[in-house]
């Protein structure tokens, strides 16, 4: 049955595992979470402007309230996705996702206080959590154990790629119109086109999951395949040495993330750079960060996953510490490329090598749990930094963060084991 589809809704033998075989609805996910990214990006360029030109904050802590309001409830939302979506299915967690985000434009457009900005982050954290964990755990289900990698790349490319084109236009929009409204408008049109496509289109694919587990061999199968939700966030936080060096790796990926998006343009904006520069410097990175992800995670299938989110972490730390040193435009503009192409490396191979190790009845609250982990990054990110940017300044911090990403590096090389990943 290989390349042909069974003849009822999925056959009675069940759903066919492949990227070929349901390249219709792969893609259609692919075009969904750069929705998902667009709704983020909206902020990346903005925001932070919005924070010290129109409420005034003047410490680097008060300005990163919203990443951390983010971060935790992303965080949260990513461990619920997980089981939710094992409960419930995969469809109905995606649209709630995308109902979460549908107030956050207007409270972006007309909020009088920071603590609007403040809340909105909070729904765009719920929102972010449940859509784009749910992307990442459909695409897992559709393509089977063989191409997760290339899987992944897709998905991360195509949610970066959406970032950084938004964070490009949205600085231009705020050059042209102003800070509000007009980049915000952006973002509402990509909410209203993702819930829209999710509600039409998207198919369910809890049973493709369940399929793969009937399928699955592994000397552990059986002990394995009926863990509870408590025993999974132990296994993949602690316990498992695979599972729980991707998890670490990911949320200090995530914490220089974090910063990038808090200070980077409060550096860049302190040197003299216009707003276009700023733009131009905050898409470049998530740019770099998307395409390379085409490369990269294809390429771990091939030649595997531990080396190359060593490897990454590694660049990412060089990439901080240029930027904490540089001064001007240019070289500012390599370091961004620099670090993205270091997170290209380390992001769809991280989510690659979760699903290697997970056994399918559970991969799903395994993802979650992994994203708990990676996206508190974002709230660790936002204190730690925000505190030494404003005890040391921001190329201090910078490079606080940068010593940190080299070490979780290192962690992964000693402790992950180089698994078959096919």
């Amino acid at each position: 049955m290989q390349g042909k589809t069974l003849p009822n809704a999925y056959g009675s033998a069940g759903p066919v595992l492949g990227m070929r075989q349901n390249m219709a609805q792969f893609m259609l996910l692919v075009a969904i979470n750069a929705l998902v990214g667009g709704t983020l990006g909206q902020e990346r360029t903005v925001l932070p402007l919005l924070a010290s030109q129109t409420f005034h904050l003047d410490l680097y802590t008060g300005a990163l309230t919203y990443i951390l309001a983010f971060g935790l409830s992303k965080a949260a939302m990513n461990y619920f996705a997980g089981t939710l979506s094992d409960r419930y299915g995969r469809k109905p967690v995606l649209v709630a996702g995308w109902m979460a985000a549908v107030p956050v434009p207007l409270m972006l457009i007309l909020g009088p206080s920071w603590a609007w900005i403040v809340a909105a982050n909070v729904l765009l954290g719920i929102s972010q959590g449940l859509t784009w964990s749910t992307a990442v755990i459909m695409k897992m289900d559709l393509v089977g154990p063989k191409q997760r990698g290339l899987a992944m790349g897709f998905n991360e490319a195509a949610g970066y790629l959406g970032v950084a084109v938004t964070a490009l236009v949205t600085g231009y929009l705020a050059t042209t119109y102003g800070l509000r409204p007009a980049p915000f408008l952006l973002g509402a049109a990509y909410i209203a086109l993702g819930l829209g496509l999710t509600v039409l289109a998207v198919r369910e694919t809890h049973h493709h999951a369940k399929t793969e587990a009937r399928q699955h061999v592994e000397a552990q199968s059986s002990a394995h395949a009926g863990l509870t939700t408590g025993q999974v966030f132990t296994l993949t936080s602690f316990k498992d040495r695979s599972l729980s060096a991707a998890s670490q790796a990911g949320l200090v990926n995530n914490l220089n993330d974090g910063l990038a998006w808090g200070l980077f343009p409060v550096l860049f904006a302190s040197a003299g750079l216009n707003v276009g520069q700023i733009g131009i410097l905050t898409a470049v990175y998530p740019a770099a960060w998307g395409a390379g992800q085409l490369v990269t995670g294809g390429a771990s299938d091939r030649w595997g996953r531990k080396w190359f989110i060593t490897a990454g972490m590694l660049v990412q730390a060089a990439a901080l510490a240029v930027t904490a040193s540089a001064h001007s435009f240019g070289h500012w503009l390599g370091a961004a490329i620099v670090l993205g192409l270091g997170t290209a490396m380390v992001y769809p191979t991280l989510l690659a090598a979760i699903g290697d190790v997970a056994h399918p009845a559970w991969r799903a609250r395994s993802v979650g749990v992994y994203r708990l982990w990676r996206d508190g990054g974002f709230a660790v990110g936002a204190v730690l930094s925000g505190v030494l940017a404003d005890l040391y300044g921001i190329p201090t911090a910078i490079a606080a963060v940068a010593a940190l990403t080299a070490v979780s590096g290192v962690v992964v090389a000693v402790r992950m084991r180089d698994i078959d990943h096919a």
